[in-house]
Protein backbone atom coordinates (compact mmCIF):
# COMPACT_ATOMS: atom_id res chain seq x y z
CA UNK A 1 0.00 0.00 0.00
CA UNK A 2 1.31 3.81 -0.59
CA UNK A 3 2.01 5.47 2.20
CA UNK A 4 -0.08 8.28 3.34
CA UNK A 5 1.01 11.78 5.51
CA UNK A 6 -1.97 13.30 6.76
CA UNK A 7 -2.32 16.13 9.02
CA UNK A 8 -5.01 16.92 11.82
CA UNK A 9 -5.24 21.41 11.95
CA UNK A 10 -7.70 23.06 14.11
CA UNK A 11 -7.59 25.95 16.89
CA UNK A 12 -7.52 25.43 20.68
CA UNK A 13 -9.69 23.15 22.25
CA UNK A 14 -11.14 21.58 18.69
CA UNK A 15 -10.63 17.67 19.32
CA UNK A 16 -7.62 17.38 17.25
CA UNK A 17 -6.02 14.75 19.32
CA UNK A 18 -9.22 12.92 20.36
CA UNK A 19 -10.08 12.43 16.65
CA UNK A 20 -6.46 11.54 15.58
CA UNK A 21 -6.31 8.84 18.29
CA UNK A 22 -9.54 7.61 16.82
CA UNK A 23 -8.30 7.60 13.42
CA UNK A 24 -5.76 5.59 14.08
CA UNK A 25 -7.35 3.18 15.62
CA UNK A 26 -10.34 3.02 12.21
CA UNK A 27 -7.42 2.66 10.18
CA UNK A 28 -5.69 0.14 12.06
CA UNK A 29 -8.79 -1.91 12.51
CA UNK A 30 -8.56 -2.03 8.28
CA UNK A 31 -5.10 -3.15 8.53
CA UNK A 32 -3.30 0.11 7.33
CA UNK A 33 0.10 0.30 9.36
CA UNK A 34 -0.69 3.73 11.22
CA UNK A 35 2.51 5.93 12.98
CA UNK A 36 0.71 9.07 15.20
CA UNK A 37 2.73 12.04 15.64
CA UNK A 38 2.79 15.63 16.61
CA UNK A 39 4.22 19.07 15.56
CA UNK A 40 6.02 20.87 17.13
CA UNK A 41 7.47 17.25 18.44
CA UNK A 42 7.39 13.54 17.99
CA UNK A 43 11.38 12.73 17.89
CA UNK A 44 13.32 14.19 20.90
CA UNK A 45 15.36 16.60 19.57
CA UNK A 46 11.85 18.08 17.87
CA UNK A 47 10.55 17.52 21.67
CA UNK A 48 13.23 19.48 23.52
CA UNK A 49 12.66 22.28 20.82
CA UNK A 50 8.64 22.25 21.57
CA UNK A 51 9.40 22.50 25.55
CA UNK A 52 11.67 25.70 24.50
CA UNK A 53 8.28 27.22 22.04
CA UNK A 54 5.35 26.45 24.69
CA UNK A 55 7.35 27.20 28.13
CA UNK A 56 6.75 30.52 30.07
CA UNK A 57 10.04 32.30 30.34
CA UNK A 58 11.73 35.68 31.28
CA UNK A 59 13.19 36.15 28.06
CA UNK A 60 11.09 37.48 25.68
CA UNK A 61 10.92 35.07 22.34
CA UNK A 62 10.82 36.57 19.10
CA UNK A 63 8.65 36.35 16.57
CA UNK A 64 11.12 34.83 13.79
CA UNK A 65 12.45 33.13 17.08
CA UNK A 66 9.44 31.52 17.35
CA UNK A 67 8.99 30.41 13.38
CA UNK A 68 12.52 29.17 13.43
CA UNK A 69 12.20 26.54 16.23
CA UNK A 70 9.25 25.71 13.95
CA UNK A 71 11.14 24.67 11.15
CA UNK A 72 14.07 23.31 13.07
CA UNK A 73 11.85 21.20 14.99
CA UNK A 74 9.69 19.91 12.04
CA UNK A 75 13.07 19.09 9.57
CA UNK A 76 14.44 16.93 12.28
CA UNK A 77 10.78 15.22 12.82
CA UNK A 78 10.14 14.75 8.81
CA UNK A 79 13.76 13.48 8.11
CA UNK A 80 13.85 10.98 10.98
CA UNK A 81 10.68 10.14 11.54
CA UNK A 82 7.71 11.00 8.67
CA UNK A 83 9.44 10.30 5.38
CA UNK A 84 11.00 7.03 6.49
CA UNK A 85 7.72 6.20 7.29
CA UNK A 86 5.61 6.88 4.38
CA UNK A 87 8.26 5.17 2.06
CA UNK A 88 7.84 2.57 3.89
CA UNK A 89 3.54 2.54 3.38
CA UNK A 90 2.94 3.48 6.78
CA UNK A 91 -0.17 6.20 7.19
CA UNK A 92 1.52 9.18 9.27
CA UNK A 93 -1.27 10.95 11.19
CA UNK A 94 -0.01 13.90 12.72
CA UNK A 95 -1.26 16.45 15.21
CA UNK A 96 -0.63 20.25 13.48
CA UNK A 97 2.17 20.86 10.34
CA UNK A 98 3.01 23.91 8.22
CA UNK A 99 -0.63 25.07 7.94
CA UNK A 100 -0.64 25.62 11.45
CA UNK A 101 2.40 27.95 10.92
CA UNK A 102 0.88 30.22 8.17
CA UNK A 103 -1.82 30.11 10.77
CA UNK A 104 -0.23 30.67 14.03
CA UNK A 105 3.15 32.45 13.00
CA UNK A 106 1.62 34.31 9.74
CA UNK A 107 -2.01 35.11 10.98
CA UNK A 108 -1.89 35.15 14.34
CA UNK A 109 1.81 36.61 15.00
CA UNK A 110 1.56 38.98 11.71
CA UNK A 111 4.89 37.47 10.37
CA UNK A 112 4.58 37.97 6.42
CA UNK A 113 4.14 34.64 4.51
CA UNK A 114 6.93 35.27 2.24
CA UNK A 115 8.98 34.52 5.11
CA UNK A 116 7.11 31.03 6.09
CA UNK A 117 6.95 30.01 2.61
CA UNK A 118 11.09 30.65 2.50
CA UNK A 119 11.65 28.19 5.29
CA UNK A 120 9.41 25.85 3.27
CA UNK A 121 11.03 25.23 0.39
CA UNK A 122 14.14 24.58 2.46
CA UNK A 123 12.70 22.27 4.98
CA UNK A 124 9.49 20.21 2.70
CA UNK A 125 9.74 21.98 -1.08
CA UNK A 126 8.18 18.54 -2.45
CA UNK A 127 5.97 16.99 0.43
CA UNK A 128 2.32 17.97 1.15
CA UNK A 129 -0.07 16.05 3.12
CA UNK A 130 -1.94 13.86 0.98
CA UNK A 131 -5.20 15.04 3.31
CA UNK A 132 -5.66 17.61 5.60
CA UNK A 133 -8.05 17.83 8.08
CA UNK A 134 -9.22 21.12 9.74
CA UNK A 135 -11.38 20.66 12.87
CA UNK A 136 -13.15 24.17 12.40
CA UNK A 137 -14.81 25.79 16.02
CA UNK A 138 -15.81 29.11 16.99
CA UNK A 139 -12.66 30.58 19.25
CA UNK A 140 -14.73 31.30 22.20
CA UNK A 141 -16.19 27.60 22.54
CA UNK A 142 -12.85 26.42 21.71
CA UNK A 143 -11.45 28.72 24.23
CA UNK A 144 -13.78 26.85 26.88
CA UNK A 145 -12.88 23.85 26.23
CA UNK A 146 -8.87 24.35 26.29
CA UNK A 147 -9.58 25.88 30.15
CA UNK A 148 -11.65 22.72 30.81
CA UNK A 149 -8.37 20.54 29.66
CA UNK A 150 -5.36 22.65 30.97
CA UNK A 151 -5.88 21.76 34.89
CA UNK A 152 -3.57 21.98 37.12
CA UNK A 153 -0.80 22.66 34.77
CA UNK A 154 -2.39 25.92 33.31
CA UNK A 155 -1.98 27.14 29.43
CA UNK A 156 1.11 27.08 27.15
CA UNK A 157 3.02 30.18 26.04
CA UNK A 158 0.60 29.98 23.33
CA UNK A 159 -2.81 29.18 25.57
CA UNK A 160 -2.25 32.65 27.00
CA UNK A 161 -2.84 35.04 23.57
CA UNK A 162 -5.64 37.03 23.31
CA UNK A 163 -9.34 36.04 21.36
CA UNK A 164 -8.19 38.53 18.77
CA UNK A 165 -5.14 36.30 18.08
CA UNK A 166 -7.50 32.90 17.97
CA UNK A 167 -9.56 34.91 15.51
CA UNK A 168 -7.15 35.78 13.23
CA UNK A 169 -5.53 31.91 13.53
CA UNK A 170 -9.08 30.28 12.64
CA UNK A 171 -9.53 33.53 9.77
CA UNK A 172 -6.09 32.07 8.28
CA UNK A 173 -7.04 28.12 8.61
CA UNK A 174 -10.69 28.86 6.67
CA UNK A 175 -8.64 31.00 3.74
CA UNK A 176 -6.10 28.33 3.35
CA UNK A 177 -9.10 25.45 3.23
CA UNK A 178 -10.77 27.74 0.39
CA UNK A 179 -7.84 28.15 -1.50
CA UNK A 180 -6.74 24.36 -1.56
CA UNK A 181 -10.44 22.55 -1.52
CA UNK A 182 -8.78 19.59 -3.06
CA UNK A 183 -6.62 18.44 0.00
CA UNK A 184 -8.63 19.91 2.85
CA UNK A 185 -11.65 18.44 4.48
CA UNK A 186 -12.85 21.38 7.01
CA UNK A 187 -15.07 19.44 9.74
CA UNK A 188 -17.46 21.30 11.88
CA UNK A 189 -15.70 20.83 15.30
CA UNK A 190 -18.82 21.49 17.30
CA UNK A 191 -21.13 18.45 16.70
CA UNK A 192 -20.85 15.27 18.71
CA UNK A 193 -17.83 13.56 19.62
CA UNK A 194 -19.42 10.29 17.10
CA UNK A 195 -20.48 13.28 14.10
CA UNK A 196 -17.16 14.54 14.08
CA UNK A 197 -15.33 10.96 13.91
CA UNK A 198 -17.57 9.91 11.65
CA UNK A 199 -16.95 13.04 9.00
CA UNK A 200 -13.27 12.34 10.20
CA UNK A 201 -13.93 8.59 8.55
CA UNK A 202 -15.30 9.30 5.55
CA UNK A 203 -12.18 11.22 4.47
CA UNK A 204 -9.79 8.86 5.27
CA UNK A 205 -12.12 6.33 3.58
CA UNK A 206 -12.20 8.03 -0.27
CA UNK A 207 -8.43 8.11 0.67
CA UNK A 208 -8.09 4.62 1.26
CA UNK A 209 -9.84 3.60 -1.29
CA UNK A 210 -7.67 5.78 -4.05
CA UNK A 211 -4.43 3.95 -2.00
CA UNK A 212 -5.12 0.41 -2.37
Amino acid sequence: MQGRFITFEGGEGAGKSTQLARAAGWLRGRGVETVVTREPGGTPRAERLREMLLEHGAEPMPRSCELLLMFAARATHLENLVLPAVRRGAWVLCDRFTDATYAYQGGGRGLPTAQIDALVQIVHADLQPDLTILLDLPVEAGLARARNRNGADGPDRFETEQREFFERVRDTYLELARRQPARFRVVDASATLEEVTVAVCAGLERLLERSR
